[in-house]
C-alpha cells in the first residue's frame, strides 16, 4: 500500500503539469472568474452594439474559442479595464470603424511601436499610417493565435485580408501607386479559391512580410506574373516561342504577362466563354477589336451569342501566338480556316458549303501554295507572300458575308486584290474565275453545262474506245 505522502507529491505533480504548463500552450486554458461571469452573457447570440450611423455589431464571444486565445489567461478586464461585474459603462460611437479604431489601441498598452516596427509588415502600416487598418482585423479580437514559431492561424486568408480588404496601396520609386485591395468574393469564386495566399506570394508569411521596391506599377505586375510559372510551366513554356514574349524581352513593358488576361486574384476559367476572350484582347487591341466586331464573325459572337464562330484565340493560339507578318503564318491561313469551313457537321448547320478550302487547295492558287511550302527555301520570299489566301480576298478581321449587298465590296477587294499579281485586271476580272466554289446552274450555268457534259461525254469515248479496240481483235481472230 502506498504512503499517503507520496500520493499527495503525485496529485501536486499532475496540477502542475495539466494547469501549470497548460497555459503556455495554446489548447484550451482555465479562464479566471471575471472572464466566466462576462461569458454568462456575452456567450450566447443577440448581444448588439449599436453606433451613432445606425450600423451595428453583435457582442458574442465565443468561449470555446476565446479558451485557445493566447490572451485567454488576462480575463476580461486585462483589455476592458473599464468593464467589470459590477460596472459596465455605456459608450458611443459614430461607427463601427471607429468602435474598431478605439478597441484596438488597447494593443498599444503591451505592444509598443518599437516593438511593432521590428515586424516589416507592421513597419509597413504604422509608416504610412493607414488608419483603416486596425490589430483586430489581422490578430482578431478574442480568438487570438500566436503566428511566431512558424505557427498557422486559424484562416490564412483572413488573416491576410485582415489588411488588404482595405484601400491600401504600395508606393513605386516613380511615385505611382498600386492598389493591394483584394476582393475577397472575386478570390474565393476563382479557379484558384483553394490556394492560399503563400501559394502565390511565396517568401510571404504570417510572420514574414518582406518589404519589396519597384520602380514602377508595370514592373510590379510583370515580378507578379512571374509566380504563375510555378504551377504552369508547361503554359509559361509556350508563352517563350510568342510575339508578346519576344516584344517583353526586347525591352518593351507593355507587352501583356499571365496576370494581363486571367487578371491576379479573379482569375476564371480559361473557356469562361469567348466574349470575355474578345474583350480580354481589347484591352491591348482595340482598333482591331472593333474591325472584328463589325465583321460577320463578330456580329453572330457579340449580338447573337453564337459560340461556333471563331474568336482570336481560335486563329491566334493562346500562349504561343506566332507573329502574323511572318511567312509561316501566313502560308498556314489555309488550315486555320479549315479546322472550321472543313467541318461537315458545323457548316451543314449554317448552311454552308464544306468544300471550299479543299477546292482551293485544288485550284492554281492552293496548288501554287501547297508547292512553294515543300519547296520551302528555293523560292524568294516575295514569290511566296504574292500567292492569295483566303484573308487576302475575305479579310482579316473585317471578314464579310458573300452575300448580298456585300458581294459588290467583295468584288472590289477581289480585284485590288487580283491587280497586284494581274496587271490591267478590271473589276470584272474575278468573274472568270470561279474560286473555290463549285458551279452551279444558278451562279455559272456555261461552266456546269460543260463540266456537266464532260462527265458523261469522257466515259462514253473511253468505253466506245475500248469498244472498238476489242472489235479489232476479234475481227483479226476471226479472218486470220
Amino acid at each position: 500500500m502506498e504512503k499517503p505522502g507520496n500520493i499527495v507529491i503525485l496529485l501536486m505533480f499532475l496540477s502542475c503539469f495539466f494547469y501549470g504548463f497548460g497555459g503556455q500552450t495554446t489548447g484550451a486554458q482555465s479562464l479566471p472568474d471575471e472572464a466566466q461571469s462576462c461569458l454568462e452573457c456575452h456567450n450566447s447570440h443577440g448581444l448588439k452594439v449599436s453606433f451613432q450611423n445606425n450600423e451595428s455589431k453583435e457582442a458574442f464571444v465565443n468561449s470555446d474559442a476565446f479558451k485557445t486565445s493566447v490572451h485567454a489567461s488576462f480575463g476580461c478586464t486585462g483589455c476592458h479595464p473599464e468593464f467589470s461585474k459590477d460596472n459596465h459603462p455605456e459608450r458611443i460611437f459614430s461607427s463601427k470603424e471607429q468602435y474598431a479604431s478605439k478597441s484596438a489601441m488597447v494593443c498599444r498598452q503591451c505592444h509598443t511601436d518599437t516593438m511593432l516596427k521590428a515586424k516589416p509588415v507592421h513597419a509597413i502600416l504604422l509608416s504610412e499610417e493607414i488608419k483603416e487598418v486596425v490589430c483586430t482585423d489581422c490578430h482578431g479580437a478574442h480568438t487570438i493565435t500566436s503566428v511566431a514559431g512558424g505557427q498557422s492561424v486559424a484562416s490564412e486568408k483572413q488573416f491576410c485580408l485582415g489588411c488588404h480588404r482595405h484601400n491600401i496601396a504600395l508606393l513605386m520609386r516613380n511615385s505611382e501607386t498600386v492598389s493591394l485591395k483584394v476582393d475577397f468574393q472575386a478570390l474565393n469564386t476563382s479557379v484558384h479559391a483553394k490556394l492560399s495566399c503563400f501559394d502565390c506570394h511565396f517568401g510571404f508569411s504570417s510572420s514574414d512580410h518582406p518589404k519589396r521596391s519597384f520602380k514602377s506599377v508595370r514592373e510590379f505586375s510583370i515580378a507578379n506574373a512571374n509566380a504563375c510559372r510555378r504551377c504552369h510551366f508547361d503554359k509559361y513554356t509556350k508563352t517563350l516561342d510568342s510575339v508578346h514574349y519576344s516584344k517583353l524581352s526586347q525591352g518593351n513593358l507593355n507587352a501583356p504577362v499571365c496576370t494581363d488576361c486571367h487578371s491576379s486574384h479573379a482569375v476564371t476559367h480559361a473557356k469562361a466563354g469567348k466574349v470575355k476572350v474578345a474583350h480580354m484582347c481589347e484591352k491591348c487591341h482595340a482598333s482591331i477589336y472593333s474591325s472584328y466586331a463589325s465583321s460577320v464573325h463578330g456580329k453572330a459572337l457579340l449580338t447573337e451569342q453564337n459560340e461556333d464562330v471563331p474568336v482570336c484565340v481560335d486563329c491566334h493560339s493562346v500562349h504561343s501566338i506566332q507573329d502574323t507578318r511572318t511567312l509561316s503564318y501566313r502560308e498556314k491561313v489555309p488550315d486555320t480556316c479549315g479546322r472550321c469551313h472543313s467541318n461537315k457537321a458545323l457548316m451543314k448547320k449554317y448552311g454552308l458549303n464544306s468544300e471550299v478550302v479543299n477546292s482551293y487547295l485544288e485550284d492554281f492558287h492552293g496548288v501554287t501554295l501547297k508547292l512553294y511550302r515543300q519547296q520551302a527555301g528555293a523560292s524568294s520570299t516575295t514569290e511566296r507572300r504574292s500567292i492569295a489566301t483566303c484573308v487576302d480576298c475575305h479579310g482579316v478581321h473585317n471578314i464579310t458575308t458573300t452575300k448580298g449587298a456585300n458581294k459588290n465590296l467583295l468584288k472590289a477587294r477581289l480585284a485590288k486584290q487580283c491587280q497586284q499579281c494581274h496587271e490591267g485586271a478590271t473589276e470584272r476580272f474575278p468573274d472568270a474565275w470561279l474560286s473555290h466554289y463549285e458551279p452551279t446552274l444558278a451562279n455559272a450555268p456555261l461552266v456546269f453545262s460543260i463540266k456537266l457534259m464532260y462527265k458523261y461525254f469522257i466515259p462514253f469515248m473511253l468505253i466506245g474506245l475500248v469498244l472498238q479496240i476489242l472489235l479489232h481483235v476479234w475481227r483479226y481472230i476471226m479472218y486470220r
